[in-house]
């Protein structure tokens, strides 16, 4: 990669090429990020089901990509620690346990997001 700092189209182009390749890693090699997928599509479906609010399709659009992001975050950091120390160590241990455990806080306040968005309209259904 180089550091040229002059802007160019096609130098625009590759930055999305190479995140798009990053984003095919991801579903190629990360089971959970298989599992966010369809998540993601499930949520999604029921939103658009419910006919949620636009304020409400933000707050379920914030809480999908932090989930993403994070996941995205967490398999980097998992790639970069395999490279660099191949062999089991203590430390790159613990951070790969504190980067899986910022998922799970992801996950988990997509959760409550969805439950408070999409509880409300789901109960209002059911006689």
């Amino acid at each position: 990669m180089s550091n040229d700092a002059t802007f160019s189209l096609g130098s625009r182009v590759r930055s999305f090429q190479h995140a798009l390749r990053g984003l095919g890693t991801l579903m190629a090699t990360q089971h959970n990020a298989r599992i966010h997928a369809a998540a993601t599509i499930g949520v999604c479906g029921v939103a658009y089901l419910l006919k949620i609010a636009n304020l409400e399709w933000c707050f379920i659009a914030v809480a999908i990509v932090a989930v993403w992001t994070a996941e995205a975050l967490n398999t980097a950091l998992e790639l970069l620690c395999d490279a660099t120390v191949p062999d089991v160590h203590p430390l790159v241990g613990r951070a790969k346990d504190v980067a899986a455990g910022g998922v799970l806080i992801s996950a988990a306040g997509a959760a409550v997001i969805g439950i408070l968005v999409l509880g409300p309209r789901a109960l209002a259904l059911v006689p």
